[in-house]
């Protein structure tokens, strides 16, 4: 039984009080380790711990006036300490991206480590299924033709290493994100120094970026949400092709369909793959907000404001879709309908084309000349397709082919365990050996 991933509340981690909560952790970091420097009052920092809180109407109300939210937040926060002596010494030292910034990276801290319980999550279901259907044979399609034989397990095990790999990029790309800079208006580390510098975000449970303008530069943020954005692409993924299997003529997959659930206005028979759908509309909009993410690292000098703006929606955004593609498609594949007999059913439908591959092998390991063998194969594989006739009666009377295959080697060719043979050793190279000997 997989452990219940339970959603926390993305939404939480963007809200304004916690943005601002976030400010001031920032805020309140800086004081406390100037204080241990001697520079600022032990007092007075003492008391900003203490006493300084945030108002989120109020700060709203003073930027309304001043146009500046971190001078808003300033103001209304030393209103809160009650203590001018104290209140002044808030903000020392820093400029406003200093706050914003380190802050950002503590808000893309916590909205990641929520995307990462879901990407393990989204890894144990997708184990559980493939594990569920290694043996269940399915038609492989290439260019949306039937192929060879494959199973809806390997199918799975396949959107597994990918979700690995997308845990592997994710933790990549979110450490490039865990750093924080308190360098001053330009990056020079004038007023506090280099050693302050470390010492603040060391509080704060970040390193120092080596070195900055007056913003983190957007490169680490374009390789973020770019992370997101493949993670977004590899749910399309799974959703496309649950969409492609549920479609009346294949009917091989289908997603989960409520009780009340109603597929159509017009039609009471329909039960369209509504969820998958929407997994793959969602990925359209995180891919184009890395567009957005990519734009910003070009910024005039030691920065302008252009990127500002554009990453209060994106990162909210993509995280937040992120975090609910990842629950929806998990339940999804985690709750979807099989059907094995139609996957055979299918397989079957060419009546022995898809051995072709098999076929020209086994007559070219027998010595019959490769190009012989190919037309051979090709011209009964293509009257076979036209005529919707049997494949494998019209080769077992080829004299061209008997030449070189008798009854037993043509039953092998045509035997679909040993299309499959190799399905155990895939599994064990994708979850490991021991898991494989366990299953």
């Amino acid at each position: 039984m997989i452990p219940r991933y339970t959603r926390s509340e993305m939404g939480r981690v963007w809200s304004g009080e916690n943005k601002f909560q976030k400010w001031l952790d920032v805020e309140l970091a800086a004081t406390e380790t100037l204080a241990e420097a001697g520079i600022v009052p032990r007092e007075a920092a003492a008391k900003l711990r203490e006493r300084a809180r945030i108002d989120v109407a109020r700060i709203n109300e003073i930027e309304a006036k001043v146009r500046h939210d971190v001078i808003a937040f300033t103001i209304a926060v030393q209103e809160t300490v009650g203590d001018p002596e104290a209140a002044r010494w808030l903000h020392y030292g820093l400029t406003s991206n200093d706050v914003v910034d380190t802050a950002q990276a503590l808000l893309v801290r916590e909205a990641s480590r929520l995307i990462e319980k879901g990407l393990v999550h989204f890894g144990q279901i997708l184990e559980k299924r493939a594990w569920e259907f290694k043996d269940t044979p399915e038609i492989g399609r290439t260019h949306g033709i039937h192929a060879e034989p494959i199973t809806f397990g390997l199918k799975i095990a396949n959107w597994y290493a990918e979700n690995q790999r997308d845990s592997e990029r994710f933790a990549a790309a979110g450490h490039a994100m865990a750093v924080g800079k308190i360098s001053g208006a330009v990056g020079t580390c004038t007023h506090l120094g280099p050693e302050v510098e470390q010492k603040i975000c060391a509080k704060l449970g970040l390193t120092a970026a080596p070195i900055t303008s007056q913003v983190l530069e957007r490169d680490r943020h374009a390789q973020y949400v770019s992370a997101l954005a493949i993670i977004a692409a590899s749910l399309e993924r799974v959703a496309l092709e649950i969409r492609h299997l549920q479609r009346t003529e294949v009917r091989e997959v289908e997603e989960p369909f409520g009780g009340e659930q109603r597929g159509s206005s017009a039609m009471p028979h329909k039960r369209n793959p509504v969820s998958s759908e929407q997994i793959c509309g969602l990925a359209r909009v995180v891919r184009a907000n890395s567009v957005a993410a990519t734009e910003n690292i070009a910024l005039w000098h030691e920065r302008d404001i252009s990127h500002s703006s554009v990453e209060r929606v994106i990162l909210p955004d993509c995280t937040i879709l992120v975090d609910y593609m990842l629950n929806r498609t998990g339940s999804i594949v985690e709750n979807m309908k099989v059907f094995p007999v139609r996957m055979l059913r299918n397989l079957n439908a060419t009546q022995g084309l898809v051995f072709s591959g098999q076929l020209l092998q086994d007559l070219v390991e027998h010595g019959a000349p490769r190009e012989d063998a190919y037309k051979w194969v090709q011209g009964h594989a293509m009257t076979a397709w036209e005529s919707e006739s049997s494949f494998q009666d019209r080769i077992s009377s080829d004299p061209n082919v008997r030449k070189f295959l008798d009854e037993k080697a043509l039953a092998q060719t045509f035997d679909l365990h040993r299309q499959l043979r190799a399905v155990e050793a895939i599994f064990a190279r994708v979850f490991g050996a021991k898991k494989s000997a366990a299953h």
